[in-house]
């Protein structure tokens, strides 16, 4: 309690106090005046004039200041109930720091001028210790996950049926199967003692990335090793057992502004069914290859067991991705997916400089002899007719959308399924061809021996968002309701839209109807009317903004968040770009994001992670953008769109501390079942250990909910392990109810996939490649591997 018995130590206390309310009041009185003018809350120009009355009040050591700012705090009570009911972190961010101002008041109260005997010490003691009674519970609770959903007893699992199913401990592809599940049949590790989880080992790559580089691989377990890359394209084998290097090679690649490999992939020519029957003889050095690619576009092939190149494939092993392909500025083309195997084929697509110029890299899909390195198919989108290497002194159509992501393949019916990005650059379409028009962010279907085209289905119409389809497509066989079940595809979006459609036709399974969506933008692109919604499917992470969803620490970033929103145009998702500042929400991060899904085959049940952050976003003149020379970009900043009418300016929708501008949570992880196509259970995904506002770690496990990156994996005893949140920690979630049962901590973040395997020891271990998250910038070359005691 205060006890200051000196005149000048009392004085200024109080003049102090008053000083910083009388701050907060102006500020939310002018803050708020200006937000009637552009239609907003009126509820901060009167809150703002009785503080800042109260504050002079209590400067001047006048009680009524300390009634009239408890009269504020109450009406702001009323006011926050009234637009967010008893909702968490909204209440946190209209009543906290108000609160904790209404403490020191009541606190100094006996020090101001009561006439004599009339001083309320005790009444104003009292209302301060509730006060801080309510202060205490709020912090208390702060630190509990709050579930956005939580079935207490959901219905029991209908299980479908696994789509290219491979038991056993291997995780031979990107998505552990084909089908791009990223399900383990391994059942060593249970809830019950996953808590006795601890590291068996470390290894370190010796490259730690800086700038846009990214330590994200996600490794292969076969052949009895582990196989990954790092972020310049080096490969190596690891023993499984320990984390020992077995071998390393390095293609020596270079040119590139934005290096990063998530996967390599692995082929054995003992289960190629051409070699099997003897129509294929490989060498017997290479019988079983490391297949990767290269930040300079190159494709290699390596002896899994000895690293060496394989010498039949290319030239001395290596196969230069640059042909056909014309002439392009260093790192504007690059696949930075793990290539996909599938059969005697490695297919590959690639990543281009988003949003610098018109006529980019091509966006197009080819197919490689796994043997010989020869190209076997090209998919050019733009040129059908092109179905090899292009004629001479022509290349594939340049500009074309193109497949950054991971395709999923099914062997039995021959298919092979595409999410493709958008034409660059993203944010003006007026110069596109119907053919780009037709297969941005779309899932498109090829035959696997032929690369033509089976079905495609478009999930964004006129895409001038940057909406491509990021991650890879999910496959199983989906309850039809009648005891049997249909070959589905599961396919997440940015737009946090879940699409799941028939994968021998491309029809939906779950019902998807075209929408009304905001219209006009610039007169020299258009706008399509209608976009497609998965209604059938729950939608994650969707709900429009609106002014009372505005968020912020204090109300002060609150209102700054407010005018914000208020000053751009926002009319729904598909707001579109414009030469005034427009909100995309999902923005470009996500939704979900190359992360991907997992579907616990045995349950039947998709895990999403997913992030919630908008994106603000300008379209400035090309003359105006030249002028001011504002970046060349690609999302955040300036990107120059060099070739269009339009360059843009872009940042995401954050508040003066660094903090998404609408309330959290801002990442969660979400269990729906496939059977009732329900949510099950959404719980937020990170805390603010490692983070916090300005980017400065607030050491708090508070389980906010931060924008993750990085995908599930789900394992038949029931658990869901994931890290791709902004603390350092691999997680365990129990996959019925979302409750956590244990997290391991990591030296920096992991923003990727894990992955698991039973090594021969008996032992199963859990992996995760921790390089850092783009929230801080401590970075690191850790691949950890977690297990129980032996």
């Amino acid at each position: 309690m205060v006890t200051l018995n000196k005149p000048g130590a009392s004085k200024l206390l109080i003049i102090t106090l008053a000083t910083l309310i009388v701050v907060v009041g102006v500020f939310m009185l002018s803050g708020g005046i200006y937000l009637i003018t552009l239609g907003g809350s009126w509820y901060f120009a009167p809150t703002g004039f009785i503080i800042t009355i109260a504050g002079i009040l209590i400067g001047l050591r006048r009680p009524f200041g300390v009634y009239l700012y408890l009269i504020a705090l109450v009406a702001s009570f009323i006011w926050s109930i009234w637009e967010v009911g008893f909702t968490f972190w909204p209440l946190v961010s209209r009543l906290f720091a108000l609160s904790v101002f209404a403490v020191f008041l009541l606190l100094i109260t006996p020090l101001l001028n009561f006439r004599k005997g009339d001083a309320p010490k005790r009444s104003a003691y009292s209302a301060a210790g509730i006060i801080i009674l309510a202060l205490i519970a709020t912090g208390w609770k702060a630190f509990i996950p709050q579930p956005l959903v939580s079935e207490n007893s959901p219905p029991a699992p209908v299980a479908g049926k696994a789509s290219g199913a491979e038991p056993g401990a291997e995780w031979l592809h990107y998505g552990r199967t084909p089908a791009g599940t990223r399900f383990a049949n391994a059942d060593q590790i249970t809830p019950e003692n996953v808590a006795h989880l601890s590291k068996a080992w470390t290894y370190r790559t010796g490259e730690i990335p800086k700038g846009p580089q990214a330590h994200v691989v996600t490794p292969l377990f076969a052949n009895n090793m582990l196989y990954g890359c790092t972020h310049s394209s080096q490969i190596f084998a690891l023993n499984p057992e320990n984390g020992k290097q077995i071998w390393r090679f390095d293609p020596h690649a270079s040119g590139n502004f934005f290096p990063r490999c998530r996967g390599v992939a692995f082929y054995d020519a003992s289960n190629d069914p051409a070699v099997v029957s003897a129509t294929i003889e490989p060498a017997t050095l290479c019988r079983r290859r490391v297949i990767s690619t290269t930040v300079d576009a190159r494709l290699v092939a390596l002896d899994a067991q000895t690293g060496q190149p394989c010498e039949d494939f290319g030239e001395h092993g290596i196969v230069d991705l640059h042909a056909g392909m014309g002439t392009f500025k260093p790192g504007f083309y690059f696949p930075t997916a793990a290539p996909t195997v599938v059969r005697n084929l490695i297919v590959v697509g690639g990543l281009v400089q988003d949003n610098h110029e018109t006529g980019e890299p091509s966006g197009v899909i080819r197919a490689f002899d796994v043997h010989s390195g020869k190209l076997v198919w090209a998919w050019d989108l733009g040129n059908p007719a092109i179905t090899a290497l292009p004629p001479k002194g022509e290349g594939y159509t340049p500009g074309t959308p193109n497949v950054w992501s991971t395709p999923a393949y099914d062997d039995k019916l021959g298919l092979i399924y595409l999410p493709t990005g958008n034409a660059t650059p993203d944010f003006w379409g007026g110069h596109r061809s119907p053919e780009a028009d037709k297969y941005s962010s779309s899932v498109v279907a090829l035959d696997i021996a032929t690369g033509r085209e089976r079905w495609h289905f478009q999930t964004v119409h006129h895409d001038r968002w940057d909406y491509d389809v990021p991650s890879q497509p999910a496959l199983y066989d989906v309850p039809d309701g009648k005891g049997g079940t249909i070959p589905a595809l599961i396919q997440t979006t940015k737009r946090g839209e879940i699409f799941m459609l028939d994968r021998r036709t491309g029809e939906p399974i779950a019902k998807v109807e075209e929408r009304a969506v905001p219209q006009g933008g610039v007169s020299d692109d258009r706008t399509s009317p209608t976009q497609p919604y998965s209604v059938g499917m729950p939608s994650i992470g969707t709900e429009p903004l609106k002014e009372s969803r505005m968020w912020g620490m204090t109300p002060l970033d609150q209102l700054i968040c407010r005018i914000e929103f208020r000053r751009a145009r926002y009319e729904g998702e598909f707001t579109p770009p414009s030469e005034q500042t427009s909100i995309f929400f999902p923005g470009w991060a996500g939704g979900m994001n190359w992360g991907s899904s997992s579907i616990a085959e045995n349950i039947g049940y998709l895990l999403v992670n997913d992030s919630r952050m908008g994106v603000l976003n300008r379209l400035v003149r090309r003359q105006q953008y030249d002028a001011n020379a504002q970046g060349d970009g690609t999302h955040d900043g300036g990107a120059p769109q060099y070739g269009t009418p339009w360059g843009v300016e872009q940042s995401r929708f954050l508040s003066p501390l660094g903090i998404p501008c609408q309330a959290p949570p801002y990442g969660t992880l979400t269990a729906i079942d496939l059977a009732t196509r329900k949510v099950v259970w959404s719980v937020p995904m990170g805390t603010v250990e490692d983070t916090g506002p300005m980017g400065i770690a607030m050491h708090l496990p508070m389980p906010v909910g931060l924008p993750t990156l990085g995908g599930p994996v789900t394992t038949a005893s029931g658990l869901v392990f994931m890290a791709g949140t902004q603390d350092y920690y691999l997680r365990a979630m129990d996959i019925k109810t979302g409750r956590e049962l244990w997290k391991g901590r990591l030296p920096v973040g992991g923003e990727t996939t894990p992955m698991t395997y039973t090594a021969k020891n008996g032992r199963q271990y859990v992996v995760i490649s921790a390089g850092g998250n783009r929230t801080t910038p401590i970075r690191g070359d850790y691949i950890i591997a977690f297990a129980l005691p032996q």
